[in-house]
């Protein structure tokens, strides 16, 4: 892999309700300005050769992806471990319910039902370490929020994943060449080693 080209969904259906959705079959896709957002990344998109997709389980993400790679060829490879973080009995809850459990727990406690943010980002270092031994040079991923955050702020250096970058545009490209992405899985594993070892 040469360059990784790294971008959250467009907005969905489930954003625009405020609903918090960690579960691929209760999806439900992209809303009208989330089709257009993807459009825009296919315009972001046209001058640069794709060589493979690495697409998460979820139709927003699928959904995104086909529209920014509308009429070209390319390989697709699902990944799992770029899916959301599985929230458990938090699934269909507020945004604000989420974000206030968050807040009264620490990152390696599991959500009820879920999975921790720790595990979620050890999941996202797994998977990102998978695109980068695929022999393609230049990979389009497209997954969620949490994610890009993590890698974004784990390739910075920093040691707090959720920042100092916190809000991901919709169907933006985050650009890493292959040692920002080794930066990345690195750091999100050594952060979250921290907050265990806390």
């Amino acid at each position: 892999m040469r360059l990784a080209l790294v971008a959250r969904h467009g907005q969905s259906l489930l954003n625009v309700a405020d609903l918090v959705n960690g579960n691929p079959a209760l999806d439900q896709g992209l809303s009208d300005l989330g089709r257009a957002e993807a459009a825009k990344l296919a315009g972001q998109l046209a001058a640069v050769a794709i060589d493979l997709l690495v697409v998460s389980e979820f139709p927003r993400a699928q959904e995104t992806a086909a529209l920014a790679l509308a009429g070209r060829d390319v390989p697709r490879v699902v990944e799992p471990g770029l899916n959301d973080v599985k929230i458990g009995d938090l699934e269909g809850k507020s945004l604000a319910d989420y974000r206030a459990w968050k807040k009264a727990h620490r990152h390696d406690e599991p959500f009820p039902g879920g999975e921790s943010l720790v595990e979620a980002a050890l999941r996202y270092a797994e998977a990102y370490e998978r695109v980068l031994a695929r022999g393609e040079e230049t990979i389009l991923v497209v997954c969620h929020e949490i994610p890009v955050r993590y890698a974004v702020n784990a390739a910075a250096g920093s040691n707090n994943l959720d920042g100092p970058t916190h809000d991901i545009a919709n169907a933006t490209p985050y650009v890493f060449d292959a040692e920002g992405l080794r930066r990345a899985v690195n750091r999100m594993r050594t952060a979250a080693q921290d907050v265990e070892r806390a």
